[in-house]
């Protein structure tokens, strides 16, 4: 049987994608209650769906632009990295979609691309684009301990 060879760095990023994964799908959930909520749902009830820990996992793949734009402007770093995001829940969307497996759909929505991104959740995503780039760098700091 093979057997991955987990070297002290892919060991990290397997951990940290970990972390990306179970953080995306708690705020998914807490995003998603929040929304019920206002919508006259007040049991919150919120949802995400086992594909997304994947997508949000997918944030190791930032790790270099993460360290990259460092010395950057929070402004300037947020936008950047919402334009990243887009690009990411744009591309795999699609992919989902052409395998009718796409857990969301913002058809509905005014500011819609194809049904897979949504223009008007820019500020979610500047928001949490400088939330992970933040963990990133904490728990880089504590895998270097």
């Amino acid at each position: 049987m093979y057997k991955i060879p987990f070297t002290a760095k892919n060991n990290g990023m397997v951990k940290r994608f970990v972390i990306y994964s179970m953080l995306g799908i708690y705020l998914e959930i807490l995003w998603t209650g929040m929304r019920a909520a206002v919508s006259g749902e007040y049991t919150m009830t919120g949802h995400s769906s086992v594909i997304m820990m994947f997508i949000y996992g997918g944030i190791v793949c930032m790790e270099p632009v993460f360290r990259q734009l460092k010395d950057f402007g929070a402004v300037a770093k947020g936008i950047i990295y919402s334009l990243f995001i887009f690009a990411a829940e744009y591309f795999s969307g699609l992919l989902l979609l052409k395998y009718n497996i796409c857990p969301w759909d913002y058809s509905y929505a005014f500011y819609n691309v194809r049904g897979v991104i949504r223009f008007d959740y820019m500020p979610v995503w500047f928001v949490v684009g400088l939330m992970y780039e933040r963990l990133y760098f904490v728990l880089s700091a504590n895998n270097n301990k």
